[in-house]
């Protein structure tokens, strides 16, 4: 009878010494998981769909103006020669029937007549809808109606009905300046690019920030706004672009697809205005 009392208390007490460490076990989960919530629900938190009619642009950031891109391209097997664009893109406010759009005409230059392209297109202030979109290149001349629920040639030899609205995918370098952009979020945007393929979303992800050292030295904090997937033509692609945090400025993009890299860089403000140089 002695013996089985010994063995009991032991038990007893072996049980009690294991239940009291699973209980300081459990303490110390619940207490690395409290610490852990705000970043693990941060991380997982759905991409906001950006569309019109949803999600929210902030069509207030973007000001009048010209800006200026210099666009080259790098082939690591090719060490003694780069390929260029660029890129002037104008933006300017006007008004359509008693309401306020943004006009945004574009001119790419390249090494030759045959790389230059104009675009030219209308968008609604309060939400940056498309509404009209042209595209003149190599001697033909592209221009479409763009409405919510679909988009036709002024020729009327091309048409297209959306299942839901969406951006003009020419337009990226605007709309990405006007995205709420935080750490942690990411951005299911309804892109289109006119004539082509039917529209779909695209996902992008703020993957960090980083500080860009401007000319003058000074620095200025950007979001890291991120993106990659596979294309038909060029294989599997990732881009990445810096956007000021305090200005909303899109600053700078890097590319990486079918082995070779491009990049797209915002000329500082005292770069000359060269259309105004052309001899009409």
């Amino acid at each position: 009878m002695r013996l089985f009392i010994v063995f009991f208390m032991v038990i007893y007490r072996l049980l009690a010494f294991v239940l009291a460490l699973a209980h300081r076990l459990l303490v110390v989960i619940l207490i690395v998981i409290h610490l852990l919530f705000p970043f693990l629900t941060k991380a997982q938190a759905p991409a906001d769909t950006i569309r019109p009619g949803k999600g929210h642009l902030l069509t207030t950031v973007v000001k009048p103006g010209l800006r200026q891109y210099l666009v080259y391209f790098q082939n690591p097997k090719q060490s003694r020669s780069l390929g260029f664009w660029y890129w002037m893109r104008d933006i300017q406010m006007a008004d359509r029937g008693g309401k306020k759009i943004f006009v945004i005409t574009q001119h790419w230059y390249g090494s030759d007549t045959l790389a230059y392209r104009s675009v030219y297109s209308l968008n609604a202030a309060d939400d940056f809808a498309p509404l009209y979109h042209s595209e003149s290149a190599r001697g033909k001349t592209a221009a479409y109606n763009w409405k919510g629920d679909g988009i036709a040639d002024a020729r009327k030899a091309f048409s297209l009905k959306f299942d839901a609205p969406n951006y003009n995918w020419n337009l990226d370098i605007e709309t990405f300046e006007m995205l709420p952009l935080a750490a942690g979020k990411s951005f299911l945007i309804n892109f289109y690019d006119a004539g082509l393929d039917p529209p779909k979303y695209v996902l992008y992800k703020v993957v960090g920030s980083e500080e860009l050292v401007l000319m003058n030295g000074e620095k200025t904090d950007c979001w890291k706004l991120g993106t990659e997937g596979t294309d038909p033509r060029s294989g599997a692609y990732s881009e990445t672009y810096w956007i000021s945090k305090k200005g909303h400025e899109f600053l700078k993009e890097e590319d990486a697809f079918n082995g070779m890299f491009r990049y797209k860089i915002k000329m500082p403000g005292m770069t000359p205005d060269l259309g105004t140089r052309f001899v009409q």
